[in-house]
């Protein structure tokens, strides 16, 4: 691989990782919620679930998908449910009170972080047709696999590094400030935002 084909992979992993959707979502209102580093640990489980895409891309997954379109139909019926279910928790407890004792509440482990951020990359399965787009332009059969590691390291570290920026913003306290004196609409937006993220996914 040349580095031109580098730089515009890296630069196109990079616009995926930016784009609006369920994980910057999922960050910025957990950086709210629970602090900066909860935050971290779910950046670092919506990384490894853009890995886990990024490896089946790798592996043909969309040869699967275009031989066998049910697959892929059944896994976007799956994520999409994921998005509805988590947005409609959003917008059910919208009204109920923001807790102000010892600045936050008191967040969730760790691993409840990363796996609520892994399953949140992984109930998107257009990111394994993104990838795979991105790899049949810059991708041939003689790359080889230190070149793929290093590819799917640049995934993980600009999926990490955009998504804990995210959570970083939105953890200041005149961010969360802000949210506190609108936390219904902010929340029942961030609901419909995720609710309507879920039927595109259905629909594309």
């Amino acid at each position: 691989m040349s580095l031109a084909a580098f730089l515009v992979f890296a630069g196109l992993v990079i616009f995926a990782a930016v784009s609006p959707g369920p994980a910057v979502l999922m960050s910025a209102r957990t950086g709210l919620m629970e602090g900066f580093r909860t935050g971290v640990m779910l950046a670092l489980g919506i990384a490894s679930g853009a890995v886990v895409w990024a490896l089946a891309a790798m592996f043909g997954l969309h040869l699967i998908f275009d031989a066998a379109p049910s697959l892929l139909w059944a896994l976007k019926i799956g994520g999409a449910c994921y998005l509805l279910w988590m947005a409609w928790h959003l917008w059910r407890d919208a009204k109920t009170p923001f807790t102000t004792e010892d600045s936050r509440p008191v967040p969730r482990s760790a691993f409840a972080a990363y796996r609520l951020g892994l399953w949140t990359n992984l109930s998107n399965p257009k990111a394994a047709v993104m990838f795979s787009s991105i790899f049949l332009g810059t991708l041939n059969a003689t790359t080889p696999y230190w070149v793929l590691a290093l590819l799917l390291a640049v995934i993980f570290a600009a999926e990490t590094g955009w998504n804990v920026l995210v959570a970083r913003i939105f953890s200041l306290d005149r961010t969360r400030a802000r949210y506190i004196s609108l936390k219904t609409v902010i929340d029942r937006s961030f609901g419909a935002m995720l609710a309507l993220l879920g039927v595109k996914i259905v629909a594309t």
